[in-house]
């Protein structure tokens, strides 16, 4: 085999590979967030679960993707561990799409179609509003490019008497080696699909080989197995840094696939007639038959697709019992609060696309503001702290918090300064801008509770008078006030900007300032009549008004993350 095959070989594969994420990334953009509602909303019971993923996964011509996006919506909450399992179950049957595709481009020469969807697309691109189906389009040529050149420079090896025999000769070592064979392919096709990230290319080896006839079909079917083991890591690496539910999705989808591989070699040989017997191939069928190379692609795929299908409807009964066995293999993680800073959603996880990367931006800024608030809580509870160790630790504990907003404002930042790299749609560019005003907010209203701390701090080290019970019951309504418009922000980040009242926040907000300009004016009177002292009234109405800033933070947040403007 001379260098030049093998790097025909390798590059219809890199061409195969690219085309797979360009064709999946352009039409996540062309579902944009509704891909994510449906996936959200279409999971009331195991069976819709299923179908959704099935949908979802065949839409997007990738499972991966579809198994990603499941794990991130588990790691934020949004969905159940049972959801994800019937969503990832259906994902399995929906990815089989993708090997009827490449046995149609292994058995009839497309490539007369792939230079008109080149030109097409390339037109498209360069019109504004059409350029994600121009991106659809050159992805689709590329997969199809890449499936004819593999499928060309697989027949020329053959071709070749000295390469085939070579090769056959290879493969021939193995057979009849009865079932240890068949776990070394089986072991094969999970390491490769490990090693690659994509059981879309390895299926298009397997295809290749078995339909240029060098690799026994039986041979072929063990790799598909392996194949469908290998695919399940990708979700389990991305998994190791999301928390406990998110990691037991993961973990879920590949106990599912071992379950599967496990019946069906202990049913192999009965298993196989039937696919057989669907595909119309005879293992007998000599290579150089006419239909032998599409037949043997056909009944991959029919292999593939019986596979999936008739693991997820014996297994989607026992979907109560793969949790427990999860939940009691993956313990939760021995974590009190968070004290040290850590991303809790994003993830560097393999052949992510833009769309699930903004999820897991939007659900880490979500996180984001929680702790922010559960921050001004600690400053709420440290106003009327009496116990000084009490107090002190309380204080350390708001400090280290504000470190954190620093840090996790930074790290949301460059992270979706990456993701701004990537060829995005208009829209996903227009969530990323939102997302960054969005971080600098939140971390102003950090700042603005550790002032307010480090004034409570001042005011105790200095052992100056208390506030009086009036300005105690002030202090108190304020914060409340502002309590309010954080929850009311919250609430926006988590939800659906479709349902919330832009204007109820408004409210807060105008009711916060009115207020401020009340207690203003009144501690001066209070001042000039000797109420309190100048000193305890400039502390008081330094804590009044970066409560009012707190305020308008809010509201920044809340028109970066509508589109509206309110003031």
């Amino acid at each position: 085999m001379s260098l030049l095959v093998v790097f025909k070989l390798l590059g219809s594969l890199a061409l195969l590979m690219f085309g797979m994420k360009s064709m999946s990334e352009a039409l996540q953009k062309m579902a944009g967030p509704q891909l994510r509602h449906v996936l959200g909303a279409m999971t009331t019971n195991r069976f819709t679960g299923m179908l959704t993923g099935m949908c979802v996964t065949a839409a997007v011509q990738s499972s991966t993707a579809t198994t990603l996006m499941t794990v991130s919506f588990v790691n934020a909450g949004l969905l159940t561990l049972v959801q994800a399992i019937s969503v990832i179950m259906g994902a399995n049957i929906g990815t089989t799409l993708t090997a009827w595709i490449m046995s149609l481009g292994m058995g009839f020469n497309i490539s007369d179609f792939v230079y008109p969807a080149f030109f097409l697309g390339i037109i498209l691109i360069y019109m504004k509003k059409r350029r994600i189906v121009g991106d659809f389009l050159f992805g689709v040529a590329f997969l199809f490019l890449g499936l004819t050149t593999l499928k060309e420079t697989g027949f020329s090896l053959v071709d070749e008497p000295a390469s085939k025999e070579a090769i056959s000769a290879f493969f021939a070592e193995f057979s009849g080696g009865g079932f240890l064979v068949s776990l070394l392919f089986l072991f094969i096709g999970t390491v490769l699909t490990l090693c690659v990230q994509s059981s879309a290319a390895i299926m298009a080896i397997t295809m290749m080989l078995c339909s240029t006839g060098v690799l026994q079909i039986d041979q072929g079917v063990m790799l598909v197995l392996g194949e469908n083991v290998g695919t399940t890591i990708t979700s389990n690496i991305v998994a190791m840094g999301a928390n406990t539910q998110a990691r037991r999705a993961a973990f879920a989808h590949l106990s599912f696939n071992a379950v599967g591989v496990f019946w069906v070699l202990l049913l192999m040989k009965p298993f196989f007639q039937v696919v057989c017997h669907l595909s119309g191939f005879d293992p007998e069928m000599p290579t150089d038959d006419p239909t032998f190379a599409i037949k043997a692609s056909v009944t991959l795929a029919t292999f593939h697709s019986a596979f999936n299908i008739s693991n997820t409807l014996l297994l989607i009964w026992f979907i109560p019992q793969i949790e427990k066995l999860v939940c009691w293999i993956i313990k939760p993680k021995n974590v009190g609060e968070e004290e040290d800073f850590h991303l809790q959603f994003i993830t560097s996880g393999i052949m992510k696309t833009p769309e699930l990367s903004v999820l897991e931006a939007h659900k880490e800024i979500a996180s984001f503001s929680d702790r922010i608030q559960r921050m001004f809580g600690m400053v709420c509870e440290l106003l009327t702290e009496k116990d000084q160790n009490k107090f002190n630790k309380l204080f350390s504990r708001i400090e280290k918090y504000e470190e954190i907003a620093d840090n996790m404002e930074i790290s949301i930042a460059e992270y979706l300064d990456q993701v701004s790299d990537a060829h995005l749609s208009d829209e996903t560019k227009a969530k990323i801008r939102a997302m960054l005003r969005e971080i600098s907010e939140v971390e102003s209203i950090g700042d603005a509770c550790y002032n307010m701390a480090h004034t409570i701090n001042m005011k105790v080290q200095g052992k100056k008078e208390h506030f009086t019970e009036e300005q105690y019951a002030h202090l108190h309504q304020m914060m409340d006030l502002t309590n309010q418009a954080l929850t009311q922000m919250n609430q926006l980040i988590k939800g659906r900007k479709d349902y919330f009242d832009v204007y109820k926040c408004y409210n807060t907000e105008t009711e916060i300032n009115n207020f401020r300009d009340q207690l203003k004016s009144q501690n001066i009177i209070d001042v000039n009549n000797h109420k309190y002292t100048y000193a305890i009234g400039t502390i008081y109405m330094d804590l009044i008004n970066n409560c009012e800033k707190l305020g308008d933070y809010v509201v920044n947040v809340v028109e970066a993350r509508t589109g509206t403007r309110m003031r």
